[in-house]
């Protein structure tokens, strides 16, 4: 089950935000208490200083498969520009940073980046992501690559197959991947063409990835879109959502995957896009984007409704999904921002039996929030009503400073936004963000994003909480 952010429909967001997702190893500290678990203190991911030459690395997106079992993938600037690299987190403890096996020889243009990751079971994971070739003139051709992780082991990148074919138009890229059992994963992203942008997916069988396609019925419907977010449930069963243009203005669909074949997209009225989407079970989906929410339940997708309680909150006039995540049907939560007395300020809001509660402004981050915003970017639920979510505060008004944040809920109810445990010693430039969390189980968490050094130099960073 793979839940991203809608990376492609956030605004703009400081350099190093996934605006596309652990435990505490024996040499963190006590760590802060807080509900659902406690967290261990922030480290810099191991290796990546040896990497990182250039200064800019961060985690774009976690995945755990149990407790203490978890994947993340980044980027870093090396010598030969942005590269990308991937991390396993083994009984507790992170091992070292490793460059994206074979991308070197894919990305001549040096610029690539990670935007998902999903693990199936420990040691076996999929990612996805861009990256570039060599550029002509002002302009740079852009590819779609996969790379799968099999019994703790990376295999080499590959432009996703088929990708080539369709992508006259030279820019392509992977958003989302969802991996239901080993060797077994979808992913989707876009690719251009003539018209423009074009969404397509693509999944895996045993190990080996098959040729990519453009999303089912929407070439009658649709000039432009782009597939956000993946979720599978079991092999070969997967639902995938994002948004098509047709004639003026954007709007959501849904597209479902059985026994490895896609149907026809479904056109989600009301809702400009499918930001983040997640499937606990087959047939049983809940999706967000802006501030609108829908659901899917056995087989059948509700209508679009505004998330209740969100406009009381929303009172600048915009608001955001972020992430959506579910643990079992009818129980997820969600996480974004909307316009509180001309500051931006994160919120949160569960379901529980199908029905979702009042959106709430995340408690406690109004008092850590001193500048103009605050975001949840990633949630994660490891079981009805046991999640967590982080995200950024500003710390300092109309300055470019921020702080990351953490805060879980237990047993239905969210405690307080907590600062990172450890982070302050290592973000002497004072910015820091929280890209993404990945729940194995209630109280059990990764966390990943970045921070600034005493040089403004970005590094990558994770995190972890356990009971």
């Amino acid at each position: 089950m793979a839940v991203v952010a809608a990376a492609a429909l956030l605004p703009a967001l400081p350099s190093g935000v996934n605006a596309a997702a652990a435990r505490p190893s024996a040499a963190a500290g006590a760590g802060a208490a807080a509900l659902g678990g406690s967290w261990g203190n922030a480290e810099e991911v191991p290796g990546t200083a040896a990497l990182n030459t250039g200064g800019s690395a961060a985690i774009s997106s976690v995945s755990c498969a149990s407790a203490g079992n978890c994947s993340a993938g980044g980027f870093y600037a090396g010598d030969s520009g942005q590269q990308v690299f991937v991390v396993s987190q083994k009984k507790d403890r992170w091992g070292k940073a490793e460059e994206v096996p074979g991308i070197a020889a894919l990305n001549t243009g040096g610029l690539a980046v990670i935007s998902s990751v999903s693990c199936a079971s420990a040691g076996n994971c999929s990612a996805g992501g861009q990256y570039s070739t060599l550029s002509s003139g002002n302009f740079a051709p852009f590819q779609a690559f996969v790379i799968s992780q099999r019994n703790g082991r990376w295999g080499n990148a590959e432009e996703v197959p088929g990708t080539a074919a369709l992508n006259s138009g030279a820019q392509a890229e992977v958003y989302s991947v969802s991996c239901a059992s080993a060797g077994n994963c979808s992913a989707g992203g876009y690719y251009t063409d003539s018209s423009g942008e074009q969404s397509f997916v693509v999944s895996q069988a045993n190990g080996n990835w098959g040729k990519a396609e453009k999303v089912p019925g929407l070439a009658a419907i649709s000039t432009m879109g782009n597939v956000n977010s993946v979720s599978c449930t079991s092999a070969g069963n997967c639902v995938a959502g994002g948004y098509f243009v047709k004639s003026v203005g954007a709007n959501a669909f849904v597209v479902s995957q059985k026994k490895g074949t896609w149907g026809k997209a479904l056109e989600i009225p009301r809702m400009g896009s499918i930001g983040s989407l997640s499937c606990p079970s087959a047939g049983n989906c809940s999706a967000g984007s802006g501030g609108i929410v829908v659901s899917q339940k056995d087989g059948t997708w509700g209508k679009a409704e505004e998330v209740p309680g969100l406009a009381a909150l929303n009172k600048g006039g915009h608001a955001f999904i972020t992430s959506v995540s579910c643990a079992s049907a009818g129980y997820c939560s969600v996480g974004g921002y909307s316009a509180v007395d001309f500051q931006d300020q994160g919120f949160v809001v569960s379901q529980k039996n199908s029905t979702w509660g009042n959106a709430e402004e995340v408690p406690g981050l109004a008092a850590l929030n001193k500048g103009e915003s605050a975001f949840v970017i990633s949630v994660s639920c490891g079981s009805a009503g046991n999640c967590s979510a982080g995200g950024f505060y500003s710390t300092t008004p109309h300055q470019p400073y921020s702080q990351a944040f953490v805060v879980s809920q237990d047993k239905g109810s969210w405690g307080n936004a907590k600062k990172i445990p450890g982070l302050a010693a290592l973000d002497t430039g004072r910015f820091a963000v929280i890209n993404s969390v990945s729940c194995a189980s209630a109280g059990n968490c990764s966390a990943g994003g970045l921070y600034s050094d005493r040089s403004h130099h970005s590094q990558a960073f994770v995190v972890s909480q356990a009971r």
